[in-house]
């Protein structure tokens, strides 16, 4: 293959993944825990939150910074419920309104790393 049809065959694919990334944002598929099963709640977030929100949401990233918001807990909720369109998902089918509640609980205890 020459240099020529490389490139074209290069710029192709970063045009598929830009594309692929600019489709509607979807929940993650999550199986919710039940209600009364232990949460690890930083776990939970890093792997479903984290991408967006980072260091488990202590720092901006793809998402907004979620230690020391000032955003109300109803906001939070509602949020994380029904996500905004195109920015966030909507986790409202993934997650129990405990997990929710957890999770604002979780974000509103966020301090700085230490070191």
């Amino acid at each position: 293959m020459n240099l020529h049809l490389k490139k074209i065959a290069l710029l192709s694919a970063v045009l598929g993944a830009s594309l692929a990334c600019a489709g509607p944002v979807q929940a993650q598929s999550a199986t919710p825990a039940p209600d009364n099963e232990a949460l690890d709640v930083e776990q939970l977030f890093a792997g479903t939150c984290g991408f967006c929100h980072s260091d488990g949401g202590r720092a901006a990233g793809k998402g907004p910074q979620l230690m020391n918001s000032q955003r109300d807990d109803d906001f939070l909720r509602n949020r994380i419920k029904h996500g905004k369109q195109g920015a966030m998902p909507a986790f409202d089918g993934a997650f129990t309104d405990a997990q929710i509640d957890q999770m604002i609980k979780y974000i509103r205890a966020l301090k700085p790393r230490e070191g």
